[in-house]
């Protein structure tokens, strides 16, 4: 993607916006986010990352469509001066979204907050459940946990002279010895899910800080229940977030996620699905750590803070390391984790 801090004024023009105060917004590490301003009214400008074809806007119009029909709150694609919904430019593809007055928390801080996440994302996961729509754009192997773990093997083949290499190696071999032990999760029936509901992907209400809604909704798909969950879990219970290599798993945070999430879907999700919670946090804890590990060879994906580090490969390093270490912290906790899923769960109805 280009390297601007403004979106190109032909996109402004295309939805009549060309007088628009525009700034950067957020932190996300796959697309390209403007807070477009016109009077007092707010919206969202992105370039898509390539990674996702024009295709995924259609798919995130009927799926917010759908969940505003049930009663949440979802960003809306609003449509061009020529009636598309994203337009094209030098390669890139752009939308404009309307604006939802919340904030993003990069980690949580509180138990209330892992609460009003989960039940959020109950809510979401139930308002989806009768949506029949048929993506166009359907993700494929997103948590191909072996796949990920060969790319990460394939990188250390492959760039036995990138200059890392000595430091990564290591750090590979320590993802690589944990992802052996990890058992097997149970084959599940796919549900259509968010696909990234990491803690920034949520916006809270400014004041009162309940959770309004999910954002960033290129990744939405169909997967067993368990690795969304995990993915949810692995980004909540980490207090020090993503770029601390002391990263830590919260059993605090766990429960009132678990207790947030179990409210919402009660008398929903099956005994299965709730009882591969750990585990599932904890192949996705090692499924990512593989990935920034790799990327700190292949340094082909995953954008990076300059500001803060030298390169690609020293912000994946220490990313990988953060997982790595929020690995070993869930499984020095894993039988009290576990017990909170069947406490909290165990008092509930199943379908």
């Amino acid at each position: 993607m280009p390297d601007t801090d403004l979106p190109p004024p032909q996109m402004l023009r295309a939805w009549g916006l060309s007088e628009a105060r525009v700034s950067l917004l957020g932190s996300g590490l796959i697309n390209r986010t403007w807070l477009i301003e016109t009077g007092t009214d707010r919206r969202v400008m992105q370039q898509v990352n390539p990674l996702f074809p024009p295709a995924v806007n259609e798919d995130i119009r009927i799926v917010t469509g759908h969940l505003r029909a049930g009663g949440l709150i979802a960003p809306e694609l609003l449509p061009a001066a020529d009636g598309s919904y994203w337009q094209l430019h030098e390669g890139g593809v752009y939308r404009l979204m309307s604006w939802v007055a919340g904030r993003s928390h990069e980690r949580l801080s509180t138990v209330a907050q892992a609460q009003e996440a989960g039940a959020l994302l109950a809510r979401f996961h139930r308002a989806l459940d009768d949506c029949q729509h048929e993506f166009r754009s359907a993700r494929v192997g997103v948590h191909d946990t072996p796949r990920h773990l060969a790319n990460l093997r394939r990188a250390l083949s492959e760039h036995r002279t990138h200059p890392q290499y000595p430091v990564v190696r290591p750090l590979a071999e320590e993802i690589l010895a944990l992802a052996a032990a990890l058992e097997p999760l149970p084959v599940l029936p796919d549900r259509l899910v968010h696909g990234d509901p990491k803690i920034n992907n949520i916006l809270f209400d400014p004041v009162s800080d309940k959770a309004l809604c999910l954002i960033d909704l290129d990744t939405l798909g169909r997967m067993p229940l368990p690795l969304e969950l995990g993915d949810a879990f692995r980004s909540w219970c980490n207090p020090r977030g993503e770029d601390d290599q002391s990263s830590a798993f919260s059993l605090a945070l766990f429960r009132g996620a678990v207790e947030g999430y179990a409210a919402g879907a009660a008398g929903w999700i099956l005994p299965a699905e709730y009882s591969a919670i750990v585990p599932a946090t904890l192949t996705i804890y090692v499924e990512l750590a593989a990935r920034f590990c790799a990327d700190a060879l292949n340094e082909n994906y995953f954008g990076w803070d300059a500001s803060r580090y030298p390169s690609r490969s020293a912000h994946n390093q220490v990313r990988a390391a953060s997982q790595l270490a929020a690995a070993r912290s869930l499984l020095d906790v894993r039988g009290a984790a576990e017990e909170v899923v069947r406490s909290v769960f165990g008092t509930l109805p199943v379908p």
